[in-house]
């Protein structure tokens, strides 16, 4: 088995594989919020749909959605999967929380440090430590390894950091596995997230891994000690 890759030759393998990802980068929190909250166990593809369905028919400022109907929520929701009269009633929660808490200006937590930034954006549904950092990460706010499961589960599988009794102390260590490869560069690191979320659900699956034709086998703890054993 090789060494371990550094952090950087193993985004550059994936980016290899898959292709250079589309841009997602955004410079406004509040759009990366509603994304996250209005679809659930939905498709790439579904979520999309139904956020720019929100976009054209209601708008994504905070009046708009506070302005809009519940019924024309959930008939929006309805595009991004089940729950939604439950996720109907989160935007307006979270329109409630940038009105009353940010003075309709959410940009405002991009000035904030580190540790403040994080704390305020968990006020909103749906967004725990992770999808914090990932916002701050998206606007270019903070270089961050901010990940969502799947790119956790191939990080794990190929050794950085291990497994803890939860989901947060675990992705503290893979964080701390990387934090000296990581860099200052967002746009490099928005990719990384990117290409690690697409090779955990296409490829590094949780069940079924497709380990015959992943492009950083060679350097897999998992395919080379787990594997063989089942």
């Amino acid at each position: 088995m090789e060494h371990l890759p550094s952090f950087p030759a193993l985004v550059a393998k994936l980016e290899t594989h898959y292709g250079k990802p589309s841009s997602r980068k955004a410079s406004d929190p509040l759009t990366l919020i509603i994304h996250e909250n209005i679809a659930y166990l939905a498709t790439d593809d579904k979520r999309d749909a139904a956020f720019k369905a929100l976009q054209k028919e209601i708008g994504l400022k905070p009046t708009d959605i506070l302005a809009a109907p519940i019924e024309d929520l959930i008939k929006v929701a309805r595009l991004g999967g089940i729950h939604a009269e439950l996720r109907a009633a989160r935007l307006k929660e979270i329109a409630h929380i940038v009105l009353n808490d940010f003075a309709g200006d959410l940009t405002s937590v991009l000035k904030l440090t580190l540790r403040r930034a994080k704390k305020a954006l968990q006020k909103f549904p749906s967004i725990g430590a992770p999808g914090a950092e990932k916002i701050l990460l998206f606007t270019g706010t903070y270089p961050l390894l901010a990940l969502e499961s799947n790119g956790l589960r191939v990080l794990l599988r190929l050794g950085f950091g291990e497994e803890r009794k939860n989901y947060s102390a675990t992705y503290a260590s893979v964080q701390a596995a990387l934090q000296d490869q990581l860099g200052k560069d967002c746009d490099f690191l928005i990719r990384a997230h990117q290409l690690l979320r697409r090779h955990g659900k296409e490829l590094c699956r949780i069940k079924n891994p497709a380990c015959e034709i992943c492009p950083i086998r060679s350097s897999c703890s998992y395919y080379h000690t787990q594997l063989p054993r089942l």
